[in-house]
């Protein structure tokens, strides 16, 4: 059973959290409402993903997400706000954030992400990803990316679009385990551990994948 711990400064949104994802199978380990709480309570729960609320009652999400996953680097970090602003999005991913998803999104929505999020996928609310990729090719950020083959390079960039092995495989008509392979060989080459640093990776030097 995966354990997900909950940050946000609003009980009543709180505890409806808590609540929906216990109803999905989910371990609720614990709750926190500001920074502080919340990362000293992750290092004594060690959850295996953290749903992060980004405005919290002494500071940012974006603080507790660095400290957290800096102490833990097992433990994921969904960000789940009310904002999908550029510089917000942009913030969590650089500190550490495994995926972002806006307030918006449906109970189902939320289930996958978590579930994605839980199994080492980058997930990110429809439009983000691209957002994030549009950003750092225009700031040009990043170095040179190393020697990658022609279809390593396209596997990079569906997933760095959030799309999971299986979708990868069906639009590429490989197989899940060709697939899968070249991730593992392109986490390999460029000194990754998973498929949420990956994804980072392909933000940071401008790895985007055209329609």
């Amino acid at each position: 059973m995966t354990r997900v711990m909950i940050v946000d400064d609003h009980p009543m949104w709180r505890e409806g959290v808590a609540r929906d994802l216990g109803s999905r199978g989910y371990d609720v380990c614990a709750t926190a409402s500001d920074v502080a709480g919340a990362v000293k309570i992750a290092v004594a729960t060690r959850p295996d993903v953290v749903v992060m609320d980004l405005q919290l009652g002494d500071g940012s999400g974006v603080d507790a997400t660095r400290e957290i996953t800096a102490a833990l680097p097992d433990t994921r970090v969904l960000v789940l706000s009310a904002s999908a602003e550029q510089s917000d999005v942009l913030a969590a991913v650089k500190n550490g954030a495994s995926g972002y998803l806006v307030k918006s999104a449906s109970l189902d929505e939320f289930d996958d992400a978590v579930r994605r999020t839980a199994e080492g996928d980058a997930v990110f609310s429809a439009g983000l990803a691209g957002l994030l990729l549009g950003e750092y090719r225009r700031l040009g950020a990043g170095p040179e990316v190393p020697k990658l083959t022609e279809r390593e390079t396209e596997v990079l960039r569906l997933v760095a679009r959030g799309l999971t092995a299986r979708q990868i495989a069906t639009r590429l008509v490989l197989s899940h385990r060709t697939v899968e392979n070249h991730v593992q060989n392109t986490l390999r080459k460029l000194q990754l551990h998973n498929r949420a640093e990956l994804v980072r990776y392909a933000i940071e030097n401008g790895i985007d994948a055209p329609e």
